[in-house]
């Protein structure tokens, strides 16, 4: 009760604090996917020119954008708040709070469409698009055109806005030549037309381009120069946990993307693994995504049908909805010995000690409930008795009392 009261006194206080800080401008992302990213590559391409103000990475949106409002200043100019929904009337309760003048949509999948949140992909995409609808008269929208979802929802839009994508016809912001390797991704930027920018980030993965372009959109309206963008987009690096290259066990190099697991991200870090050029073999582990609903199943086996597609050596699946997905992996020609399905990240460290060899590209992917890295602790030789397929904490597995007790 206290801890409600407190809160609620905290919003008040932050809705009265970014009143009186009229400066500032709020450019406001949301979407299924690819937020997170969105955001950094903004805050990174304004801050060339301005003194700006992020949301925390890792804190839920209800008490995250109270305590960034109340971190406002009067130099602070720019404000970019990442508003993440998962229960009906959420953006509703965040926008009391804040309206962005400009609004980034990254696109749409079935993330928290299961009955405990959102329900459905329409309530999904009814409750993220309330964002655009907040923007004012002489805002601006900048949408992503690779989702078919988010081109339905720009129908609906009154106020001016611009694309982003691969499609140089149908976008304002396009990008082509992508190359990905172990330091970043680089690509050539074109705006409507005109001469193509040479651009290189230190995130790792074609699907962050997306992000690049849309931090470029927002940091060309708010007045920033070519230059300025393409040394804000130079700065970035991966985040921990979210496609980040490490050192792996077994000599191994580790595309650690453990930290979050959706469709979208899951294909496109596959996707990763597969562009990335290697001596050794491509080994794929996936936990299974959470939240999904009905989708569930349909969506794990178009996992399996995508890595039958792509450049990888090994793929091993854990927890019951991954068994769908290896399935399919065989059914659409991946061969008998290079795919496993195992229930518990105790069967699939005990697989990889078999698979895995120096300079093999190990990619390791799921929810945050999933808790992959305990995979990660045993490979390592750390003793992990825990073999729970979800679990409700999310602080890291090392941390955690229950580690070495089989609950």
């Amino acid at each position: 009760m206290i801890k409600k009261f407190y809160h609620q006194i905290q919003r008040q206080l932050a809705k009265f604090w970014l009143k009186i800080n009229h400066q500032i401008t709020i450019i406001g992302i949301t979407g299924s996917y690819g937020k997170t990213n969105t955001t950094r590559a903004i805050f990174q391409v304004l801050s060339e020119k301005f003194k700006v103000l992020q949301t925390d990475l890792n804190l839920d949106t209800n008490y995250n954008l109270p305590i960034t409002l109340l971190k406002i200043r009067p130099w602070h100019q720019k404000l970019v708040l990442e508003y993440g929904v998962d229960h009906q009337g959420e953006m509703d309760h965040h926008l009391s709070l804040a309206k962005p003048q400009i609004a980034v949509l990254t696109g749409f999948n079935p993330t928290h469409s299961d009955e405990e949140h959102l329900g459905s992909m329409e309530k999904i995409i009814q409750e993220k698009k309330k964002l655009i609808k907040a923007l004012p008269s002489n805002g601006l929208a900048v949408l992503n055109w690779e989702d078919e979802k988010v081109r339905q929802v720009a129908q609906e839009i009154k106020v001016p806005y611009w694309f982003y994508g691969f499609d140089k016809k149908k976008c304002d912001f396009w990008a082509n030549q992508i190359e990905v390797d172990f330091e970043g991704t680089s690509f050539l930027l074109g705006y409507k037309n005109r001469k193509n920018m040479p651009i290189k980030t230190g995130l790792v993965g074609k699907h962050f381009v997306q992000a690049c372009l849309a931090a470029a959109a927002v940091g060309l309206n708010q007045g920033l120069n070519w230059e300025q963008i393409k040394n804000g987009l130079a700065k970035l690096k991966p985040l921990p946990g979210r496609l980040s290259i490490e050192k792996g066990p077994l000599k191994t190099i580790l595309l650690n993307d453990s930290l979050r697991a959706n469709p979208a991200s899951t294909l496109a870090g596959l996707q990763t693994l597969a562009d990335l050029p290697t001596e050794g073999k491509r080994v794929a582990v996936l936990g299974e995504m959470g939240e999904l609903g009905i989708s569930a199943e349909e969506e794990h086996r178009r996992l399996g049908e995508k890595m039958a597609e792509l450049k990888i050596d090994f793929f091993v699946g854990v927890g019951p909805l991954q068994k769908l997905a290896t399935e399919q992996a065989l059914k659409k020609g991946m061969k008998k010995e290079q795919v496993f399905w195992v229930k518990d990240v105790i069967e699939a460290a005990s697989v990889l000690q078999k698979i895995l060899r120096p300079n093999f590209l190990f990619y390791l992917k799921g929810s945050r409930l999933r808790h992959m890295e305990r995979i990660l602790l045993l490979l390592k030789g750390k003793k992990v008795d825990c073999q729970v397929s979800s679990c409700h904490f999310y602080h890291h597995c090392e941390t955690c009392p229950y580690l070495t007790t089989d609950i």
